[in-house]
Formats: C-alpha cells, sequence, structure tokens
C-alpha cells in the first residue's frame, strides 16, 4: 500500500478531495502546519510526499529542505494555486521531484503519482 504524507492547507475541501479520490490506493496522513509536516514525515515511512508551497509555521520550501537533508530519495511533489516561475525555481532547487497546480487536475495528479508510484494500478 503507498503512504502519503499529505499537506493541504486551502482548507478541508482539496483535502476531502483527494481523500476521495486516492483513499482506494493509499493511507493519507495529513499535516496542517510545515513543522507538523517534518515531525510526520521523521515518525513515519513513506513512499510520496505532495506539499503545498504555501504552508503556516514553516513553508513548503523550508519543509522539502530539511526533508532533503534526511532522505535523497523520497519522491516529494511539490502543489500551489499562485504558480510563479521563481516558486517552481525555488522548490527544484531545494529539491522537488515534481510540482503541480491547483486547482488539482484529476489526470495530472494520477500521471504525476505514477511516475513515481508505477505499482499503482488506477
Amino acid at each position: 500500500m503507498l503512504f502519503f504524507y499529505l499537506f493541504i492547507w486551502v482548507g478541508n475541501f482539496s483535502y476531502l478531495l483527494l481523500k476521495t479520490i486516492l483513499h482506494k490506493y493509499c493511507n493519507l496522513i495529513r499535516a496542517k502546519t510545515g513543522l507538523e509536516a517534518l515531525a510526520l514525515f521523521k515518525e513515519n515511512e513513506v513512499d510520496l510526499i505532495l506539499m503545498d508551497i504555501k504552508m503556516p509555521e514553516m513553508t513548503g520550501i523550508e519543509s522539502l529542505k530539511e526533508i532533503r537533508k534526511l532522505s535523497k530519495d523520497i519522491p516529494v511533489i511539490m502543489q500551489s494555486a499562485y504558480v510563479f516561475d521563481s516558486d517552481m525555481e525555488a522548490a527544484k532547487e531545494a529539491g522537488a521531484s515534481g510540482f503541480i497546480t491547483k486547482p488539482i487536475n484529476l489526470k495530472v495528479l494520477k500521471n504525476t503519482i505514477s511516475q513515481y508510484c508505477p505499482s499503482i494500478v488506477w
């Protein structure tokens, strides 16, 4: 089973949407802040991280940099509703494996996840 470490800050709707889409394929672990995200990563073995760039307490970029100190191999897909080239470049420099935009496009989400977890059969 795939384990997601997932952060959605924009509200419950995005999390509930992703949970509805993904619950048949994986278990979700939800963090509400950047610091909680980092703590949950340290406490749980996960196969993939889907993380927002904009998070309270510690940004997604800052969390990603700390995660990369602990693991260079875990795929990290960053997401944001506010897409600027500078954000994508900062995510890439911090070690992001991929980047998706909100609102989340189901096909793009599934294709992106499948790149890093090819065993998932949609």
